[in-house]
């Protein structure tokens, strides 16, 4: 027991600087910060992720998938394009929406007015969800494109390419060229899946099956319209 007239021992403790305690209140600032940048990075990205876990694992309605799945995805290249007038055309510019793309030269033979038709049809038995996707054709050459496909591409991107920059973001099936392929990219620029070579009719029905889960599972990611 501590006697009444033994002085009582205090311990001090040093104080923290105002330095150190500016440093460590900056410290914590930054790492929240990063925190929630991290957050909203994975808000942009969870409705596609989910899209692809929907379609890829889930598989809604226990279907198999018509189109060929593109495993790595092929990321949109920077590269400038040409529109229809000559004017320069970013790619990234295409961003936002899903894409169903076609490929061919400007002469444009029977074989792409047949994937041109499938393009334009396929978008519009989408019903209400086809603003949701956009018709491009990404042409080969510098040639004019003729009048007899006006009508067709009403409502479409038309852009230049030549083919060494096409072959950086598409990929044919072995033994088939480009022209004979309509390709699905989605709203990040990824090239994701690409339909079997010369379509029929039959198969564009089967295609339309694969678009609807798509859209179905990314409805929450992208807004009708560019």
């Amino acid at each position: 027991m501590q006697s009444a007239d033994e002085p009582l021992g205090l311990t001090v403790h040093s104080m923290p600087s105002p330095t150190q305690a500016l440093d460590g209140a900056e410290g914590r600032r930054t790492v929240v910060g990063r925190w929630k940048m991290i957050a909203v990075m994975l808000m942009c990205a969870a409705p596609v992720i989910a899209s692809y876990f929907t379609y890829y694992v889930i598989r809604p309605e226990g279907r198999s998938v018509y189109g060929q799945l593109i495993d790595p995805q092929h990321e949109m290249p920077a590269l400038t394009a040409a529109d229809r007038a000559g004017a320069p055309v970013s790619l990234q510019t295409l961003k936002g929406q899903w894409l169903l793309v076609a490929v061919g030269d400007a002469a444009c033979d029977a074989l792409c007015e047949q994937q041109l038709y499938l393009q334009r049809q396929l978008r519009e038995v989408l019903g209400r969800e086809k603003d949701r996707l956009d018709r491009v054709w990404l042409v080969s050459d510098a040639a004019p494109v003729p009048e007899r496909l006006e009508n067709g591409l009403r409502g479409a991107t038309v852009l230049r390419l030549p083919p060494e920059q096409l072959a950086k973001w598409f990929t044919p099936e072995a033994g088939h060229t480009l022209a004979e392929h309509l390709f699905v990219v989605d709203p990040m620029g990824n090239f994701m899946m690409r339909f079997p070579a010369r379509m029929d009719a039959k198969g564009a029905g089967r295609a339309k099956r694969d678009l609807d889960r798509l859209l179905r599972a990314s409805a929450s990611w992208d807004e009708p319209g560019r």
